[in-house]
């Protein structure tokens, strides 16, 4: 029997206004980003900042919610799994996507409130 785990949650800012389509079966899937930073001190004391942008998947009633809810800059709370996705480009070159899936979605803060 096989066992594993694939969970991710991440608190960030939504970077790019969703975007919804239909696959052919008529299921909503929405598109956005969640850009998430990070802050360490390094060895000496150097205070470090990184920003890391993540492609966010949606399908479903979840995909219509959070074409609904959500708007660049909001702070949300997104729950999901890991997917890679490989295709081959119109030239040959093997390209691959890395994307959160997600189950879960909560706005935490809208961009009024600072």
């Amino acid at each position: 029997m096989a066992v594993g785990l694939n969970k991710v949650m991440l608190i960030g800012r939504v970077g790019r206004s969703p975007e919804m389509r239909y696959d052919p079966t008529g299921r909503a899937v929405t598109v956005t980003s969640l850009v998430v930073p990070r802050e360490w001190l390094d060895a000496d004391g150097g205070r470090h900042d990184e920003t890391e942008c993540f492609n966010v998947v949606a399908w479903g009633k979840l995909a219509e919610t959070c074409k609904a809810q959500l708007s660049e800059g909001l702070l949300v709370y997104v729950a999901g799994r890991l997917q890679t996705r490989t295709w081959q480009d119109s030239e040959g070159v093997q390209c691959f996507c890395t994307e959160i899936v997600t189950d879960e979605m909560m706005v935490l803060q809208d961009t009024t409130e600072g």
